[in-house]
């Protein structure tokens, strides 16, 4: 690819009226220059390119602008303060993370409702008062410093937890010793994406890790490339790990280290982006006392033509999920004595429905299926005879298993639309199923209902879409629907709690939400029908997911908005810019968005997998036909759009809204608006602080309800695109 480009830096912020804008809204003014990329003879020009620069005084100073634009205007909506007291209202009910059993301890995080972020606690017995483990609340004032993926050593004497700031997928790995409730001086650093996994001496960890960025000072937004494997032994300084495995060839190899329960063996799933498919290795601990001697593996899957999942292993026997030969997945038991794949032994076959996890306790395997994108949890024993179903509350969602191979206890926690995310103890030797913890929420539940109905899209492929809303909802077209997608990366988006959503219902709107191609409900085939060059089924199944709901009388175009986060920012700006006539309002959050570029950041190039990259020719073809960026025309009519990003996102680099929304600005014909908040010290949304949380939905909400509704700045038709009715 040739570029020319002259960067002229020269601006003038403040309110004055861009060329395109009708006088109703000032837009700061954005620079343009000249970039121009060549991608095969193709010339594209990227006026805008200046603002990926997030840290130039430029880029600061017109975010400080856009803000100060889009705080006003969101401060004047009717429905802005009622929404925030009422999400204020539904975020504040106890919060409990799945409890794990580690080190002999039980292990979980609560949240009392309103805390910014939730506490680690800790108790031997169920019965126990509960101690405080470590308070992330503490560690910031302003709740931005968030705590992850803590891990208890096998004698339960120290924990090992990663620690995140203003929402960046960067993280420190810290040791506390849990009777002191001190950290000690171990600090790893340069860590993402990755856990500790003890050895069973309780001497150290196994970790993964980039290299250190040449600017350490403001490492946020460098480019990432050539994961480690490391072991950190207690009381040595980080560069005395040890290397443990490195792919010097492979730029993009990233490493999984998993020490099994009796610590013998350690198991390493080795990927190369975000494609399931992954190889799998193993050594034998007792095979040396120091890690970084003998550091010889054996492969399992050495080829990348599968996934190929650890469950654990008990004894020489190791449990693994996966899709090979089996679109839906499966599960073999491998004998570590004898790998090769002509000595493995398939225990739960394929079936008709997705296997989606599986965990190892009591001496049972715990499965847990997805049926129409909803979840059935079933009991196996180890030579996979199905032996039990677990009874679940309503049709909705197991988000997480906790189980320990040697302990008849399980922990699962079970969510739907109108059902808090509540944990429960199943007794695998009794089958008894109770609360951990009982969830009271401040909402009348059954005053609604949740309907799912099946569609077809554009191709005539038959899609499930979940609906909520207050029973005897009239069918008279007018109700003002949310609707949420992401259809990408084989995730499957199944029934979730979210006050967000509530406060949309009980205001008397529809929340919907498709399974789009791209997800992972129905198996591989389901992914890869939304993938590469097959990418604009996803926005035909989001697209046919609106006509549906006009069809079928919930709602009219007026009042369709569509939302969507990450790859969903990515559906959002897709489908506004493909259907500007279909929505009513359109949010599009964290956005991937200029999609020949994206690999150029930070872990960008791990999504490939699922796009493809405008550096091939066939993946330019595809890609520019839909990129937002791209497909953004002067002189059209957009639904009023707020874009939504953090300045400390390293994962979607907040370049891609700033360069979409500067260019939606200038090429708006009508007096819809076009706003951008920016959230400051958060990232893509992991650790995000509750208040924020409230903040931010509360701005979404009144957004889109008051632009349905009128309450807000209704849409004129501009040229070719007639007014709503």
């Amino acid at each position: 690819m040739v570029r020319s480009s002259c960067l002229c830096w020269g601006m003038v912020l403040g309110f004055v009226l861009s060329a395109a804008a009708v006088p109703r809204f000032q837009y700061p003014e954005t620079q343009r220059t000249d970039v121009v990329d060549d991608y095969f003879g193709t010339k594209i020009p990227d006026p805008y390119r200046w603002l990926e620069d997030t840290g130039s005084p430029e880029t600061a100073a017109w975010v400080q602008a856009q803000n100060k634009l889009s705080s006003a205007y969101l401060a004047a909506l009717p429905d802005r303060e009622p929404f925030k007291e009422r999400l204020t209202k539904l975020f504040n009910f106890e919060r409990y993370s799945t409890p794990k059993w580690e080190g002999g301890r039980y292990v979980y995080m609560k949240n009392d409702g309103l805390q910014n972020q939730s506490v680690l606690y800790t108790m031997k017995k169920l019965d126990d008062q509960p101690a405080v483990l470590l308070d992330p609340n503490k560690l910031s004032d302003d709740g931005t410093v968030a705590v992850f993926d803590p891990k208890v050593c096998d004698d339960g004497t120290l924990m090992a937890y990663n620690v995140s700031a203003s929402g960046s997928d960067w993280r420190e790995i810290r040791v506390r010793d849990i009777e002191k409730g001190q950290d000690l001086p171990d600090v790893v650093e340069w860590n993402k994406f990755s856990t500790a996994s003890w050895t069973k001496d309780n001497k150290g960890f196994f970790y993964s890790r980039y290299p250190a960025p040449e600017d350490t000072k403001d490492p946020t937004f460098v480019k990432l490339a050539y994961q480690k494997l490391y072991y950190h032994r207690l009381g040595d300084p980080q560069e005395k790990d040890a290397l443990i495995i490195e792919r010097p060839e492979e730029s993009d190899a990233e490493f999984n280290g998993i020490v099994s329960h009796d610590g013998r063996y350690l198991f390493v799933e080795i990927d190369k982006g975000t494609d399931p498919k992954n190889r799998l290795w193993f050594k034998d601990l007792q095979d040396s006392k120091n890690p970084k001697v003998d550091a010889d593996f054996t492969p399992i899957v050495d080829q990348v033509e599968a996934e190929y999942r650890v469950i654990g292993a008990i004894g020489n026997k190791l449990f693994v999920r996966t899709d090979s030969n089996a679109p839906r997945y499966k599960i073999v038991v491998i004998d570590l004595n004898k790998p090769t794949r002509d000595q493995w032994k398939e225990v739960v076959p394929e079936s008709k429905d997705l296997l989606a996890k599986a965990e190892l306790a009591g001496g049972k395997l715990v499965v847990n299926y997805v049926v129409d994108a909803k979840n059935q949890l079933f009991v196996f024993n180890l030579d996979g005879k199905r032996e039990k179903r677990i009874p679940l509350p309503t049709i909705g969602s197991v988000t997480a298993l906790s189980g320990d191979p040697d302990r008849s206890e399980l922990f699962y926690t079970f969510t739907s639309f109108l059902y808090p995310p509540t944990v429960y103890r199943y007794d695998l030797a009794n089958g008894s199923n109770g609360l951990f913890k009982r969830i009271q929420v401040g909402f009348d539940a059954d005053a609604y209902e949740t309907r799912q109905i099946f569609y077809h899209s554009k191709d005539g492929t038959q899609i499930p879409m979940f609906l909520v809303h207050k029973k005897g909802l009239k069918l008279d077209g007018k109700n003002p629907v949310f609707l949420n997608g992401y259809g990408g990366f084989n995730v499957s988006m199944l029934p979730n709690f979210k006050p967000l959503y509530l406060a949309w219902i009980e205001k008397g709107g529809v929340f919907a939400l498709p399974n789009l191609r791209g997800g992972g409900e129905y198996g591989r085939a389901w992914h890869e029908a939304g993938e590469l060059a097959e990418k604009q089924n996803v926005f035909d199944d989001f697209i046919a997911a609106a006509e549906t709901l006009i069809q079928r009388k919930y709602t009219n175009r007026a009042k369709i908005g569509i939302n969507g986060g990450s790859n969903g920012g990515l559906l959002i700006g897709a489908a506004m810019t493909q259907r500007p006539d279909l929505f009513g309002v359109a949010v599009p959050e964290v956005g991937v968005l200029d999609m020949l570029r994206y690999q150029k950041f930070t872990i960008g190039w791990e999504w490939r997998t699922d796009y493809g990259v405008s550096d091939t020719q066939d993946g330019f073809n595809y890609l520019i036909k839909y990129s937002p960026l791209h497909n953004i025309k002067k002189g059209t009519c957009y639904p009023p759009t707020l874009i939504l990003t953090g300045d400390h996102d390293d994962r979607v680099v907040p370049g891609h809204s700033f360069k979409f929304g500067a260019t939606l600005q200038a090429a708006q014909s009508c007096d819809n608006p076009v706003l951008l908040r920016i959230n400051t010290k958060t990232g893509h949304g992991a650790g995000k602080p509750v208040m924020k949380w409230i903040e931010e939905q509360a701005d979404i909400a009144a957004f889109m309800w008051d632009t349905m509704n009128g309450s807000a700045a209704r849409t004129g038709g501009g040229p070719g695109v007639p007014a709503f009715q």
